[in-house]
């Protein structure tokens, strides 16, 4: 599960990257998983789009599809969304979450 931090970092990545997976009128289909697999493997962080033929909604699509990769949703825009998962060797490095230390009542 990604932290606030890390999405916005992922977000902030991903900003000027161009879609590398179009979702169109097959929808999500083994071809496409595979495809999409791929490309996460390759690039930790990918760009999906949908088309005006495809037929589901924006976040049905990217639960679908992330869900099919083990990927996380990093950011749904419009008609894209950004996948994210580590590869074996990561290359994109994740702010860390801040461990809340506890205090004890005075």
């Amino acid at each position: 599960m990604l932290t606030g931090k890390q999405k916005h970092h992922l977000r902030a990545l991903g900003h000027k990257r161009k879609p590398l997976i179009l979702i169109g009128k097959k929808e999500i289909d083994d071809a496409l998983i595979a495809e999409t697999n791929a490309a996460l493997d390759y690039h930790e962080l990918i760009k999906v789009r949908l088309l005006e033929s495809c037929l589901l909604g924006k976040h049905e699509a990217s639960d679908l599809l992330a869900a099919a990769c083990t990927a996380e949703v990093a950011q749904i825009l419009g008609k894209t969304f950004l996948l994210y998962r580590p590869a074996k060797k990561p290359v994109i490095t994740l702010p860390q979450p801040e461990k809340q230390v506890k205090t004890k009542p005075a």
